[in-house]
């Protein structure tokens, strides 16, 4: 079929979707930077919440019990009390409280139990929180040095992070999971270790996702102007507030993401495969 067998509103499509790919080679041309979002946008979101979800909920137990002498895991504890006795203050339903720290057998296994009940709490309100994250990526840790988790990244990503790379743009990550959660994510993918691609790494401790001054914070941290970077995500509610910062963003719609609606589509560019985002310059591919 021809351009001119087309309807109008088929012709106005494929013009838009002509447009909307000039767009985004004209964003990738211009940027230094890219910003990248992990779940739903370089990573199926069924990974996290079919694999490393399910895994915390399986092995929490376990995992307290076998650490819960070593600093690392009371310091994790201590922040989700801490986080519990803020969230019991501001009288957030549901909130569970942990007992205070104690050497007595009996009450540590009441402390283990009340972290059982928060940590499953907080995953169930999907909450972004440090404390959560934290514990979180200390457990995934052991599951990716045993062999029982191996990271997930879409297939049309690490050619395309290789080729921007190549054409000396900085990759850096910011999602809501840990920094630790996230290296290991990285290091232990499927394709292997996938560090070497990326300049740096930000989560929730830069500031929440849905913040514009988060974006202003990690412009300042990595020294560039908003203008000079790209973020990729799936979440509208981290467009807007990247937007209102002043970086250049786009949306990437994958299965199982959640729809957009037409006015998202009508002002964001969109994107459904990193290839769209190759370098015009045919040596750094």
């Amino acid at each position: 079929m021809s351009a001119q067998d087309l309807s109008p509103a088929a012709k106005k499509t494929k013009l838009d979707g002509s447009a909307n790919e000039e767009k985004l080679k004209k964003m990738i041309e211009k940027v230094k930077v890219v910003l990248l979002d992990i779940e739903g946008t370089i990573t199926p979101i069924t990974f996290v919440h079919d694999i490393l979800f399910p895994y915390i909920r399986k092995h929490l137990s376990d995992y307290l019990d076998k650490h819960w002498k070593e600093a690392e895991c009371q310091q994790d504890v201590e922040a989700l009390r801490q986080l519990a006795a803020e969230d019991t203050k501001a009288g957030t339903p549901g909130a569970i409280t942990i007992p205070a720290a104690s050497d007595d057998s009996k009450e540590r296994k009441n402390i283990i139990q009340a972290v059982i009940e928060s940590v499953n709490w907080l995953m169930d309100a999907d909450r972004k929180v440090t404390a959560l994250k934290q514990l979180q990526g200390h457990m995934w840790k052991d599951g990716y040095v045993e062999g029982a988790l191996m990271g997930q990244v879409y297939e049309d990503v690490v050619p395309i992070l290789e080729q921007w790379k190549r054409a000396r743009k900085d990759i850096y990550i910011y999602s809501s999971g840990s920094v630790g959660a996230q290296k290991l994510l990285f290091g232990y993918s499927t394709y292997g270790d996938l560090l070497y691609l990326f300049s740096g790494h930000f989560d929730t401790k830069i500031g929440m996702k849905v913040e514009a001054d988060s974006y202003h914070k990690i412009a300042e941290e990595i020294k560039c102007q908003p203008e000079d970077i790209l973020f990729l995500t799936d979440v509208v509610r981290e467009a807007k507030p990247a937007e209102e910062a002043g970086l250049n963003v786009a949306l990437v719609i994958r299965p199982g993401n959640a729809p957009l609606t037409d006015e998202d589509k009508q002002h964001y560019s969109t994107l459904t495969s990193f290839d769209v985002l190759q370098p015009d310059n045919e040596f750094m591919r």
